[in-house]
């Protein structure tokens, strides 16, 4: 039997994040077997960021902003990569994840 800690609370936040930021949810046609949001996610960032992020988000916007906030989300993906590590002992927990948000919002705003 698992153990409900704030590691998993930590755990379904970066599943959430995943969700949020890519328009994507675990349970979309397109994950199953070896494939899940997360590591569909971990597959394609860097290298093919504009694939993964919700092209909602970055919808009109000029040369300068389009950079910065797709700079601003591929963060906040990497974030979110951080708090669902498979391991409890390896994941950031909630304080660490608050640290980054604030640090990531001082960056982009």
């Amino acid at each position: 039997m698992d153990i409900v800690s704030t590691r998993c609370d930590v755990y379904s936040y970066g599943i959430m994040l995943l969700e949020t930021f890519t328009r994507k949810r675990p349970s979309d046609d397109m994950f199953g077997g070896d494939l899940s949001l997360k590591s569909w996610v971990e597959r394609l960032v860097p290298q093919s960021l504009e694939q993964v992020i919700d092209v909602n988000l970055l919808t009109n916007l000029d040369d300068e902003n389009c950079d910065k906030k797709t700079h601003c989300v591929f963060s906040i993906l990497l974030l979110a990569l951080k708090c669902s590590v498979e391991s409890p002992a390896n994941r950031i927990n909630m304080k660490e994840t608050l640290s980054e948000l604030q640090k990531i919002k001082r960056q982009f705003l």
